[in-house]
């Protein structure tokens, strides 16, 4: 093999000949793009989704001539004939050239069937896939290292294909260059980038191949020093674990040093099967094989175990027992997540317990957690820089982030450091460090750069007793143990934990005047040296942390390092943790439930900057054409689409929401109140046509209204955001295993609550994005307990909306993909359905009043949805959904009722009357109907009068009394009609089954409760209280209905 003597262009390849901070997955990427390795690299979607192939794109796109063109695909069924395609003979001009493809497990079990079809390779024409061992698994669709959607695959995988697996991090680059050194076959390299091939700080030696026709990929492996299989453990073990190269592997050989009669085999080649190779490495005594199986369920027969049996099976010969162990995905989970889970069941086989740990004592175990947005989250490798230089030293990094547990997502970082001779350095850092929800505390540091992570994760838990734990906060003393949970409390108690506070940010306003980028830097360096210092301990002396620092950042200009180092040294603080007070069980804090940190995103840096992440993200118009060129590949699996016959939603149409949802069209926006008069009163009508839309009486409509379009756009304007880019958002209550994208300003304006008025969490959770001290003390102030009346006249009096806080704090300015999570979604407004479906059809009506005032400031405020409904124009499309509701008819048609309603309370009346006259037309007899209606002027607003008129005049409405309290010299309301018919509402009450119902604002309730009360003392011979138990009686009864607002 040849040493890769130079990069390339835009390449985070050095020239040097073994690397540290490079990770072996990008070293494959780099070996694989090569325009002298690969004629093209086609990257599958879930190939990139799990952090491959994102910079090989990024390569590509500098028109480097020594980047291979790069073709993305999507994965589907069939997937692998577009591969087979540019390998045959034809039009082609791939034809006769090398093909590189990049794809997980799950993607190659979907092509395998199409590569039966592949030509015969050839040492000009041949196929090589680089597969990074990652699926998600379970509900939570963490990241697994699991290969059991692939094993099944096997059995029609063409004899022409090679399977090689790698584990370490350099025998992951090794196997890459040997899979394009082999010419005699098709190649599927399987390599670890759960977790070693993601590492950085190995001294990697990448190579670029160099072909030699009529290799096999058994003879590259043994020229580049490996073997089919390898062994390790006691030479004379009776029994032997079999398992494919990986995570596990590597665990199971650390676990075979230090158990005695126990050997491990790991399978580095897969296919070609050689069984002789296989019988070689097995020793003599052996008796025993258990082999692990990756499969989907606990009823797949496992491919490996058949492989092995088939190998040691002698007729003639005694030969050892193998057993079969189906390890099925969430197996495969715990064991990575719980290795002493691992080892207990690999040490069941030799009856012995299993050792403590897999390392060896002086390793060093260093955790960090974070924001993947803070100007902070550097420091882990910054700290690994620190500690890999001395030659002595080794320093391992893994990063992990969780993106649905909390908005804007949660970093993880690993470092382990060890000295270079520690054998344990083969196991990976996720298996070292585990990071399980019932960690007993591995970590012996624990890092965490966002004060507001200690409140919603289960952080500390993962801290070895005595291990100190460095907080980057704000806070002091007092104030982080007044924040933090109590169960948190407890947890430092126990494990005698050493907390102690920085706050970079205060350090480095104390440097002078500096523009933002410097004070950046600044924070890095005291954040740099708080930690050195509390790592260090005794030995960290000041001089000792001014070299460090220096060694690693050189000189700042314009700020002192020993000036840095004095600010950090002196704003360390260690937090007294006093002994517990006794509070009775009564009084005690409930445990609070805090988040665990699960790993289901990988990140990549692309050369220019760029952060590529799984979850909400900002893109461009290609990720929403996706979704319209592949449908099949991005719709939910088991939804349908609508037909003329059975109308079924849409998964597109507003997926972020719970309910079912209908797509109507507005043909009536009416005014019902005159232009002159101060309140918009207005009757709308939609056409459900074909929509599958089907009411109730008296149920309410669901309006999924929309935010004013020139607001949107301004707001755009002033935050700095284009309306125009992309941004797709987990639909909420799907953990995010949906996504949707759209624009920004269709989010803005469709989905995200912008104008609403944001709750007393949105404030604190806002200052974590403030970037001035000021602005960051007034949002904590607010969202604490102090603050509530701030808080109470903010929303009660000025009734800010989350737009204004964003316009009072400036320097409060996440992200809109950010902002997005912490607004949350327009919630949709209900409104009491003003029509019957079997009178009108397919028709929907609505009456509305227009809600709008004006704060103290003299700022006009309207209602949200009401303000989007008096927009309306006819044609216009509208998303609704049904709520049911307490207006429902008396079973009995025969029954009494009796109806009050003040305004736009009218509306769920006419649905009322609609029916009984519809009933009345097909002489279907029904029950007396009193209607009592109030508004302020009958000129003005008698709403529907002309229709409640010919209801009079046809008998529908056996009574009506209609109150317009400004009309006459004394104001009437509903209550003084009622009171004259008193005779015949206490009958209809008392006697005949009557239902009333009262529909409006809640003002006169107490009023007409009164009345009635009044009418049934005066004529049923009952006292008030009686009478107002009758009442209370018709409430269970469902008699007396309130819908009141």
């Amino acid at each position: 093999m040849a040493a890769n003597g130079q990069s390339g262009v835009s390449t985070p390849i050095s020239s040097t000949t073994t690397l540290s901070l490079v990770s072996a997955s990008t070293v494959i990427e780099f070996i694989a793009s090569r325009s002298t390795t690969s004629s093209s690299v086609f990257v599958y979607d879930v190939a990139e989704q799990v952090g491959f192939g994102t910079l090989t794109k990024s390569w590509a796109g500098a028109s480097s001539n020594e980047v291979a063109s790069v073709v993305s695909l999507q994965t589907r069924a069939g997937a692998g004939l577009s591969l087979v395609g540019r390998l045959s003979q034809g039009t082609s001009k791939d034809a006769g050239a090398v093909l590189t493809a990049y794809t997980t497990p799950s993607g190659l079990a979907a092509m395998v069937q199409s590569l039966s079809f592949l030509p015969a390779p050839t040492p000009s024409s041949r196929l090589i896939i680089q597969v990074p061992t990652v699926t998600p698994v379970g509900d939570s669709f963490a990241l697994s290292p699991t290969l059991a959607s692939f094993t099944p695959a096997l059995a029609i995988l063409p004899e022409t294909f090679s399977v090689i697996l790698s584990a370490t991090p350099q025998e992951a680059v090794d196997l890459a260059a040997v899979s394009y050194r082999a010419t005699d076959s098709h190649v599927i390299h399987l390599f670890d980038h759960h977790s070693s091939a993601r590492e950085t700080g190995h001294s990697l030696v990448p190579t670029l191949p160099e072909q030699e026709p009529g290799l096999s990929v058994k003879d590259v492996l043994s020229a580049a020093g490996y073997s089919a299989f390898d062994y390790a453990g006691d030479q004379g073990a009776r029994t032997v674990v079999v398992l494919l190269n990986g995570p596990l592997a590597l665990s199971a050989k650390a676990l075979a040093s230090k158990v005695h009669g126990l050997g491990v085999v790991t399978v580095r080649m897969l296919r070609p099967w050689d069984e002789e190779a296989l019988r070689a490495v097995l020793p003599p005594s052996v008796k025993q094989i258990h082999v692990l199986d990756d499969v989907p369920t606990e009823t797949t027969q496992g491919v490996l175990h058949i492989d092995v049996f088939s190998a040691v099976l002698d007729p003639l010969n005694s030969t050892p027992v193998v057993k079969s162990h189906r390890i099925v995905p969430a197996r495969t989970q715990e064991f990575v997540t719980k290795p002493s889970a691992f080892a207990s069941f690999l040490c069941d086989f030799v009856a012995t317990t299993a050792p403590a740990s897999l390392d060896v004592s002086v390793a060093k175990k260093v955790l960090f957690f974070s924001t993947p947005t803070s100007p902070l989250s550097g420091l882990a490798r910054t700290i690994e820089q620190t500690f890999i230089a001395p030659k002595s030293i080794s320093a391992r990094l893994l990063t992990d982030h969780d993106v649905f547990s909390k908005p804007g997502g949660v970093t993880a970082e690993r470092l382990i450091l060890a000295p270079k001779d520690d054998m344990s350095v083969s196991v990976p850092v996720s298996i070292s460090l585990p990071l399980s929800s019932d960690s007993a505390g591995e970590a012996n540091f624990v890092a965490i750069l966002d004060q507001a992570l200690l409140k919603s994760h289960s952080i500390v838990a993962h801290a070895a007793p005595g291990a100190p734990v460095l907080v980057v906060t704000s806070w002091t003393g007092a104030e982080l143990l007044s924040n933090i949970p109590a169960d948190v409390l407890t947890v430092v108690r126990e494990r005698n934990l050493r907390i102690c506070l920085v706050d970079p940010k205060a350090v480095a306003a104390g440097t002078g005047s500096l523009d933002a980028a410097a004070l950046e830097a600044v924070e890095n360096l005291v954040l740099q040296t708080a930690f050195l210092r509390l790592y260090l301990g005794q030995a960290g002396s000041k001089e000792i942390l001014l070299k460090l620092v220096r060694k690693t950042a050189g000189e700042l200009p314009g700020v002192s390092l020993e000036h840095i180092v004095d600010g950090a040294w002196d704003g360390l603080v260690e937090v007294e943790i006093l002994a517990p007070e006794t509070t009775p069980e009564a009084d005690a804090p409930k445990p609070s439930v805090l988040k665990q940190f699960t790993f289901n995103a990988i990140a990549v840096e692309t050369d220019d900057g760029e952060t590529v992440v799984n979850g909400a993200r900002l893109a461009s118009w290609h990720d929403a054409a996706k979704h319209i060129m592949f449908p099949s590949a991005f719709t939910p699996t088991g939804v349908t689409f609508p037909s003329e016959d059975e109308p079924v939603q849409h998964p597109a149409l507003r997926p972020e929401v719970p309910e079912r949802t209908y797509l109507v069209t507005c043909t009536v926006n009416k005014r019902l109140t005159p232009l002159d008069y101060d309140r918009n009163v207005f009757h709308l009508e939609f056409d459900s046509r074909g929509t599958g839309l089907k009411y109730e009486i008296g149920e309410a409509l669901g309006v999924h209204g929309w935010n004013d379009a020139e607001e949107v756009l301004h707001f755009c304007s002033w935050y700095g955001v284009d309306p125009n880019q992309l941004v797709t958002l987990s639909v909420p209550g799907t953990d995010g295993t949906r996504m949707h994208t759209r624009t920004v300003f269709q989010a803005l304006q469709q989905q995200i609550d912008l104008f609403g008025r944001p709750g007393k969490s949105f404030y604190p959770a806002l200052a974590e994005y403030a970037t001035e001290k000021a602005d960051q003390y007034a949002l904590r102030f607010i969202g604490s307990p102090e603050g509530s009346a701030t808080f109470k006249k903010l929303s009660e009096k000025d009734t800010v909306s989350f737009a204004d806080v964003l316009r009072r704090y400036e320097s409060a300015r996440p992200g809109v993909e950010v902002l997005c999570e912490l607004v949350g979604d327009i919630k949709p407004r209900h409104y009491s359905i003003a029509s019957a479906q079997a009178v009108v059809g397919d028709q929907v009506d609505l009456l509305v009043v227009s809600v709008d005032w004006v704060t103290p400031s003299g700022t006009p405020r309207y209602g949200q949805c009401t303000r989007y409904l008096a927009g309306l124009k006819v044609g216009q499309k509208v998303t609704v959904s049904l709520r049911p509701s307490v207006m429902r008819l008396p079973p009995d048609d025969k029954q009494p009722i009796i109806m009050a309603g003040l305004g736009t309370g009218a509306a769920p009346f006419r649905a009322f009357l609609q029916y009984r006259a519809w009933l009345a037309s097909q002489s279907i007899p029904v029950g007396p109907t009193y209607y009592y209606f109030g508004s302020r002027h009958r000129s003005q607003e008698y709403l529907y009068g002309e229709e409640l008129e010919a209801f009079m005049a046809d008998g529908v409405i056996t009574k009506a009394g209609l109150a317009f309290s400004r009309d006459g010299p004394h104001k009437v309301y509903i209550q003084h009609k009622m009171k004259e018919d008193g005779v015949d509402l206490a009958r209809m009450l008392w006697d005949e089954q009557a239902v009333f119902y009262l529909c409006g604002p809640t003002w006169p309730v107490p009023d007409v409760y009164e009345a009635l009360v009044e009418s049934l003392v005066k004529h049923t011979g009952k006292d008030a209280v009686e009478a107002g138990a009758f009442l209370e009686g018709l409430k269970e009864e469902e008699r007396y209905v309130l819908e009141v607002y």
